[in-house]
């Protein structure tokens, strides 16, 4: 039987991308090039020019966007329950967050029952770190880098597999899960399709932070009603 991961020994983690470069003009001709093939593919007939398509899109993919937080949480256990501390790694410079993120993970969460878990981490979060790390010279972490591991020996977490049970169909967004559960919504301020903008336009990177760290708050509490068990206090919920 598969062994449970310990509460206390869980990061729960979130990020935030935006496109690597503000507008399509600034990027290589041979990325140029990339992109433009790219975006055949996935634009639509009716869709913006390439121009407001690179903007709305690019951050969502590793080769053509950059991370600009890492939120991540952790609980500790106390005479009353659970308590949640959350933190984030927020910086214009990526390579200098990925080494911050990637310390983090070599000092606190390098024993055989650490665990990661996102929402989406599997398919999103968890690979572009890897990506963006090796983009940026970095060799990514031992619980990170999945490479010829056997399925049982992967510490990955993540709440929307738990929610499908086997069911590959659909994606169910952590905020449709988070009004499902009645958990507290993290996009009082701003939602994904808006940090590239947020992140260039308004220069709001510490509001894009929040942002990230509030989804880490959200994926908690989800896992812990995922496992019927009751979600953290406001009052236990630290926010660094």
């Amino acid at each position: 039987m598969e062994k449970q991961p310990e509460l206390t020994n869980i990061l729960f983690l979130d990020i935030e991308t935006v496109s690597c470069m503000e507008q399509y003009s600034m990027l290589n001709d041979r990325l140029k090039a990339m992109w433009d093939k790219k975006a055949m593919i996935l634009k639509k007939e009716d869709e913006e020019d390439t121009e407001t398509f690179y903007f709305k899109k690019a951050g969502i993919y590793a080769e053509f966007g950059k991370i600009v937080t890492i939120a991540v949480g952790y609980l500790l256990k106390g005479e009353e329950g659970y308590s949640l501390r959350v933190k984030a790694f927020s910086s214009d410079n990526e390579k200098e967050l990925l080494l911050e993120f990637k310390e983090l993970l070599e000092n606190k969460y390098t024993h055989p029952d650490m665990f990661l878990c996102g929402h989406n981490g599997k398919e999103f979060d968890f690979p572009y770190i890897c990506r963006r790390m090796i983009f940026n010279g970095i060799s990514p972490p031992k619980i990170l880098d999945i490479s010829g591991k056997k399925p049982w020996e992967v510490k990955h977490l993540d709440t929307l597999e738990m929610w499908k049970f086997g069911d590959r169909k659909n994606y169910t967004s952590l905020e449709l899960l988070a009004a499902l559960f009645e958990i507290e919504s993290s996009k009082e301020d701003i939602d994904g399709s808006m940090v590239n903008h947020v992140y260039y336009k308004e220069n709001g990177l510490a509001r894009i932070s929040e942002y990230c760290k509030a989804d880490v708050v959200v994926t908690a509490n989800l896992y812990l009603k995922m496992k019927c068990l009751p979600v953290v206090r406001p009052e236990h919920i630290h926010i660094l």
